[in-house]
């Protein structure tokens, strides 16, 4: 039995025999079929009751999906078809029952078309299923997230190594000099765009990258990561490459890793995620910079960049072996500076795995 069919036998099992799940291309298609495949305009779904799976697709994906995916049921249509039919007859033949989840990625046309389709049914939405399956991970998705940071991390010593050289490049040139090193060292592409952020743009913590030259004593944000086997990785590193910061600077970055260390010291199974929060927002609000941390502590990553857990306050979600999240607290001063260190950790028996291991220095 695959990955991809354990997981859709492990949905199945949590499925009322009332539910059913139909999923378009997206990370739930993929995380049940195993077959990757951006959305198109054509209909494209993966049907999933407590008894069967089946595909509808064009039939031009026909070949590949008997190749990829472990599903035997594959049903297609042809352009001229009304694919609206196709949806009504598969629904009939596999009884998906009163109370369809749909993939929240799906487009508006598609949704309205099933519901178009199945006129008498209820409509939720498939997280509620799957997202307890998918925020732990197993061993082939550790592994490629491991892999996917060992590359970001080797990428991340590329960019210490440029030095004083790195004043006077453009933040777009950095960017662009990222991506390279991610796919040398074994990535494919990224994982979302990368935020190269230098000066004052760095106290903007989704300043992705702009013409803006490196200047000497300039601390640059860098947040970036690769994809191995779909899976993502994501981290953040915050460098000066020439020149003297600020003390005001050092202050904040010296209390952004003490921060850090202290979420990553409290991660183990049975903590709520709230508690990590904190760990990190006490230390920073006790160093006074409270006001000027804006965002949540960290974010799964899984085949989404961001999604379940959430490291902020509020969410008494308690933490279990095998979830994989990131631990970033930053610090922005506006018109200044900024400072934000990120890495991933895996949740183990007794502890967590620091999934990127490079410097948390200033000095490049």
């Amino acid at each position: 039995m695959t990955p991809f069919e354990r997981r859709t036998r492990a949905c199945q099992e949590r499925l009322d025999a009332d539910e059913s799940l139909i999923l378009f291309p997206s990370p739930n298609l993929y995380y049940l079929g195993g077959f990757h495949e951006t959305p198109g305009e054509r209909h494209f779904f993966l049907f999933v009751t407590p008894d069967d799976a089946a595909f509808l697709a064009p039939a031009l994906y026909e070949d590949q999906l008997r190749d990829e995916t472990w599903v035997d049921d594959i049903r297609v249509w042809s352009d001229g078809d009304d694919p609206v039919e196709h949806v009504r007859a598969i629904a009939n033949d596999l009884d998906l029952g009163s109370n369809v989840l749909l993939d929240e990625t799906m487009w508006a046309r598609f949704s309205m078309d099933i519901r178009t389709a199945l006129p008498d049914a209820e409509f939720g939405l498939a997280t509620d299923v799957l997202s307890a399956l998918r925020v732990r991970k197993d061993d082939a998705e550790r592994d490629a997230i491991r892999r996917a940071s060992d590359a970001a991390d080797a990428a991340m010593r590329d960019v210490r190594a440029l030095g004083a050289d790195a004043v006077g490049r453009t933040e777009t040139d950095l960017a662009r000099y990222v991506s390279d090193r991610l796919d040398h060292h074994g990535g494919t592409g990224t994982s979302f765009e990368t935020i190269v952020a230098s000066g004052p743009n760095a106290a903007l913590p989704h300043h992705h990258h702009g013409d803006r030259e490196i200047e000497a004593g300039d601390p640059v944000v860098f947040d970036f990561g690769t994809r191995v086997a779909h899976y993502p990785s994501d981290q953040t590193r915050t460098v000066v490459f020439d020149g003297e910061p600020t003390e005001s600077y050092r202050a904040a970055h010296e209390t952004v890793v003490e921060a850090q260390r202290a979420a990553v010291e409290a991660v183990e199974p049975g903590v709520d995620c709230e508690t990590v929060d904190a760990a990190a927002r006490d230390v920073i609000a006790d160093a006074g910079f409270g006001d000027e941390f804006v965002h949540r502590t960290g974010h799964g990553v899984g085949l989404d960049v961001h999604e379940e857990p959430y490291i902020v306050a509020g969410n008494d979600r308690e933490l279990r072996e095998g979830m994989v999240f990131s631990v970033e607290p930053g610090v922005y001063r506006e018109g200044e500076w900024g400072v934000r260190i990120e890495d991933l950790v895996v949740v183990t028996a007794d502890g967590c795995e620091r999934l990127n291991r490079t410097t948390r220095d200033w000095r490049a």
